[in-house]
């Protein structure tokens, strides 16, 4: 196995705030080693969008994303997003290169088919979705790739994609080339066994415990899907999956950052 990688996801109420989110891409640029920063929009497009005349339409928490606020999210989350934070790594002397799924190949996905609902051009990712060989020279020649939830279908369609999805996808396929480890980064400390109490943090979770902790409703609603990709992930060889707090990045060497979970 090949060095160390670091697939690291920023998302939620950081992006919108712009010092927490220069404080954490600070500590971002100060982790050791390979790496990668998958981002997602936060709330600039629903507010882009409202000043164009278009409406954001959301079901279950999903954006439906029709032609309009596709344009949208592209500029947005490929454009101004990205570029913000490229620019702030560049601040703090991390050499980021600021992709989309199109740039070098990078990550192809399938327009979601309806079914129930038509969420219209967004984006799920296959098994082999990812350019493997392209990140990895983006990565051996120095620079820290940083994706935006934007992918395409390899036929000249743009789609909108779950950053939460691409980390996985991401970390799942440079685990057969780098000893990869996946970590989302949110608001939250970890994983909360009380989640009314802050220092509840479970530290490390197996399979078992899981399935347990959510028979219980100790976890439940949001973290169920973040719970469920990050096990996916270590199924798939990524070697530990971790969730945590943005702003504690910088303990993560340290072996003190957020909820572990574990193989088992």
């Amino acid at each position: 196995m090949g060095s160390v990688l670091n697939v690291i996801k920023i998302g939620g109420n950081v992006i919108d705030d712009e010092s927490q989110l220069e404080s954490f891409l600070e500590k971002f640029a100060a982790l050791q080693g390979k790496k990668i920063l998958v981002h997602g929009g936060g709330k600039v497009a629903t507010r882009t969008a409202a000043g164009l005349g278009i409406e954001a339409k959301m079901i279950d928490g999903r954006r439906v994303t029709d032609a309009a606020m596709l344009d949208v999210v592209t500029m947005v989350y490929a454009g101004l997003t990205n570029k913000k934070i490229v620019s702030l790594l560049q601040k703090f002397d991390c050499d980021a290169l600021g992709l989309s799924g199109a740039d070098g190949n990078a990550i192809k996905a399938v327009k979601r088919p309806v079914r129930e609902v038509d969420y219209g051009y967004v984006g799920d990712i296959l098994v082999d979705s990812v350019n493997t060989l392209s990140i990895k020279k983006f990565l051996e020649a120095g620079f820290t790739p940083v994706f935006s939830a934007i992918t395409h279908n390899g036929l000249g369609q743009l789609l909108n994609t779950n950053a939460d999805t691409i980390a996985s996808a991401l970390a799942v396929s440079l685990s057969k080339i780098y000893d990869t480890r996946l970590i989302y980064c949110f608001e939250k400390d970890g994983v909360l066994r009380d989640v009314n109490n802050e220092r509840s943090v479970i530290k490390s979770i197996t399979p078992d415990e899981f399935e347990t902790l959510k028979s219980a409703g100790v976890i439940y609603e949001g973290m169920i899907p973040k719970l469920d990709n990050a096990f996916h992930a270590i199924g798939k060889g990524v070697k530990n999956v971790y969730i945590g707090n943005a702003l504690n990045l910088h303990l993560y060497q340290q072996g003190e950052f957020g909820t572990c979970m574990l193989a088992k």
